[in-house]
């Protein structure tokens, strides 16, 4: 297997491992106020999200940024949360058409916090000195972004399917779906080792 199919694989695994279901949480708490019309906006937060995700590992492979694990996998859960809690203030009330400005700005800071949470794994998968890492970092990337669009496109499926055919409205499908992600990841922050 090439080096670059290696790496791409990597970056699908990352988001899609079922084990590692923050990655999945975030998306879902993302994807699930937009509907298919909005895919150019779902399109953009999600590279945003990707940006943020690589601009963090880019950081920490240069030694810009340095935090510690048990802070980052803290945060995690904290920015799934607020993105959850956003949406059930938000539900129903048609701001989605407003200007990306602030949620871009805010998906990007939390895709540097993921990114930071995967930066030390992927530092000690990649040998030789910092610009040798560039490569296979673009790769990675590639594979999230390609994973995170996977399951923006489920969220959507699933979102379309309960409205179409069963009737939910959107709004009653973003509320369950987020409190459904609020409920997940509650446990998550309440078990970190920040509380150690």
């Amino acid at each position: 297997m090439s080096e670059f199919l290696i790496y791409l694989e990597i970056g699908l695994h990352h988001v899609l491992d079922i084990r590692g279901y923050d990655h999945i949480l975030f998306l879902m708490a993302l994807t699930v106020p937009y509907a298919f019309k909005d895919w150019k906006r779902v399109l953009l937060l999600v590279s945003i999200f990707t940006i943020g995700h690589t601009l963090a590992l880019v950081l920490s492979v240069f030694g810009v940024i340095m935090i510690k694990a048990a802070l980052v996998e803290f945060l995690i859960p904290i920015t799934i949360l607020i993105t959850a809690v956003y949406n059930l203030f938000t539900a129903g009330k048609g701001g989605k058409k407003d200007g990306i400005n602030i949620v871009g700005f805010i998906t990007l800071f939390f895709g540097i916090i993921h990114g930071l949470g995967f930066s030390n794994y992927f530092k000690s998968i990649l040998s030789g000195n910092a610009s040798d890492k560039i490569a296979p970092l673009l790769e990675f990337a590639l594979g999230i972004e390609i994973a995170q669009l996977i399951v923006v496109l489920v969220v959507l499926l699933i979102s379309f399917v309960l409205q179409h055919f069963a009737r939910f409205s959107k709004r009653d499908f973003t509320l369950v779906t987020s409190a459904f992600v609020i409920g997940v990841v509650v446990p998550m922050l309440l078990e970190s080792d920040v509380w150690n």
